[in-house]
C-alpha cells in the first residue's frame, strides 16, 4: 500500500512540474519583449530606468526589482510590494512572469534574484529566457558565494548572458570574459562606455530627483534605443520615474542647530561603489566641518564589515566612524588589525548599536562637536539602516516644509 502511495505521488507530483513547465513556457512566448537585469551594484537602479524608458516608449510595460525592498510596477506605473513567505526563492521568477502576461505586457523588465552561480544560469536559460540581457557590473560582492576574487565573480554573472539575443553592458573590467560568453551563446555584445556616459549632460543628469550614475543612463539607453525608442522621449519617461528605495538620496536638517546633510548611500556595499560614492560626496560637501561614514554592521555579512574595514584606510579620511546596526565588533577589530599592517592612523570610531536614529545623530554630536557635518550611510540598508533614512526625510520634510 505504502509503495503504490509514494508511486501515485510521484506520479502526480511530476504531472504537476510538467504542466507548470508548459503554462511557464506559454507565459514566456507571450511577452516579446523580455529584459533581464544582473550586476553587482545598480541592478535595481537600471532596471527602474529600462522600464520607465520602454513604458515611455508606448510598450504596455511591467518591471520587477529585488533590490532593496522587491517591487512589481504595473502596466500604469504602481508599485506593490512582494510578499514572500520565509527565504526568497527565484520559483517567485515564474509567478511574476505570469502576472505579466495576465497584464497583457509587451515588455518585462525583471532583475536577476539569484546569486548561486548555478541559479544565475538556471534563471536565464529556464525561466526568463530574455531578449535582452543587461550587466551594470562586475565588482568584489558576496565573494563568499561568486568568489572569492573579482574575476569569479564575473564569470558567475556571465551565467545570465542570453542565447541568441543581445546583451548590454557597463562593465569595462572584465569585458573580456563578457564578450567569451556572449559568442559562446550566440549572442551580440553591446557596451556602454565612459564616453557614452559623458553624451549625458549635466542638467540631464540633474533633472533626476535622486542621485544617478551618468553610466547608468547610458546602459538605459542602449537598451531603449535598441528598441527604437528615441532618446528624448526615454529620458523624459526615465526623470518622472519613481526612484528604487535603495537609491542614493540626500537629506539636510538640523540637529542641536547644527547643520546635518545626511546621503543614504547605503545600497552602495561594495567597496568599489561605496568608494565612488564617498568621493562624489567628499568633494560636494567639501564645506561641512566633519565629515563622517556611518556604516550599518550586519552580525551575518562579517565579510562585508571586513571589505570596507579595510577598503576605507585608502579613502579620503573620514574624521569620524559611525557603526550601527549589528556585529560592529567584527569591523571595530579588523578596522585596527588593517591600519596596523598598513602602518597607518585610523579614524575615530564610535558604537551606538541599540540606538534610534535620534540618538545616533546626537552622539555624533557630542563626539565632534561642528557647525556643519556631511553623514554619509553606507554598508546595508535593512533594520536600523531605513530607520535612520526615515528619520533623516522626515527631518528634510519638516525643515524645509516640503
Amino acid at each position: 500500500m505504502d509503495f503504490w502511495l509514494i508511486i501515485g505521488v510521484f506520479v502526480v507530483l511530476c504531472l504537476y512540474l510538467i504542466i507548470e513547465n508548459i503554462i511557464h513556457n506559454i507565459s514566456i512566448k507571450s511577452i516579446p519583449v523580455r529584459i533581464h537585469v544582473n550586476g553587482t551594484r545598480g541592478k535595481s537602479s537600471v532596471a527602474r530606468l529600462i522600464a520607465a524608458g520602454v513604458r515611455a516608449g508606448g510598450y504596455t510595460t511591467v518591471a520587477k526589482t529585488t533590490g532593496t525592498l522587491a517591487r512589481y510596477i504595473d502596466v500604469d506605473g504602481s508599485e506593490t510590494p512582494v510578499f514572500r513567505i520565509g527565504f526568497s526563492n527565484i520559483a517567485e521568477q515564474v509567478k511574476i512572469m505570469f502576472k505579466a502576461k495576465r497584464a497583457k505586457a509587451d515588455a518585462i523588465i525583471i532583475e536577476c534574484m539569484a546569486l548561486q552561480p548555478l541559479l544565475q544560469s538556471l534563471c536565464e536559460l529556464k525561466l526568463i529566457k530574455a531578449t535582452h540581457g543587461v550587466l551594470t557590473n562586475a565588482r568584489p560582492d558576496h565573494l563568499d558565494v561568486m568568489g572569492p576574487t573579482e574575476r569569479d565573480v564575473a564569470k558567475a554573472l556571465a551565467g545570465t548572458v542570453p542565447v541568441n539575443s543581445k546583451y548590454f553592458t557597463a562593465e569595462d573590467i572584465h569585458l573580456d570574459f563578457f564578450d567569451y560568453a556572449c559568442k559562446d551563446r550566440n549572442t551580440q555584445l553591446i557596451a556602454a562606455t565612459a564616453d557614452d556616459a559623458e553624451k549625458i549632460s549635466d542638467d540631464e543628469i540633474n533633472k533626476f530627483v535622486y542621485s544617478e550614475f551618468k553610466i547608468n543612463v547610458a546602459l538605459a539607453l542602449k537598451v531603449t534605443d535598441d528598441l527604437g525608442i528615441p532618446r528624448e522621449v526615454a529620458l523624459k519617461g526615465m526623470w518622472e520615474a519613481t526612484p528604487d528605495p535603495g537609491a542614493m538620496t540626500e537629506y539636510n536638517f538640523d540637529v542641536k542647530d547644527s547643520e546635518m546633510n545626511f546621503a543614504n548611500a547605503f545600497a552602495a556595499n561594495d567597496p568599489v561603489s561605496t568608494k565612488m560614492l564617498w568621493d562624489k560626496l567628499y568633494e560636494k560637501y567639501q564645506e561641512c566641518e566633519k565629515k563622517v561614514l556611518v556604516v550599518n554592521c550586519r552580525a551575518d555579512r562579517e565579510d562585508r564589515s571586513k571589505q570596507i574595514a579595510e577598503a576605507i584606510l585608502g579613502w579620503e579620511k573620514p574624521d569620524l566612524v559611525t557603526l550601527i546596526g549589528t556585529g560592529t565588533d567584527v569591523f571595530v577589530s579588523f578596522y585596527k588589525k588593517y591600519a596596523k599592517s598598513l602602518g597607518v592612523k585610523t579614524a575615530e570610531v564610535i558604537v551606538c548599536e541599540d540606538m534610534k536614529p535620534l540618538e545616533i545623530l546626537e552622539k555624533v554630536y557630542a563626539t565632534q562637536k561642528a557647525e556643519s557635518y556631511m553623514l554619509v550611510g553606507v554598508g546595508n540598508i535593512k533594520d536600523i539602516g531605513m530607520d535612520l533614512v526615515d528619520y533623516c526625510d522626515q527631518s528634510h520634510k519638516n525643515k524645509h516644509d516640503l
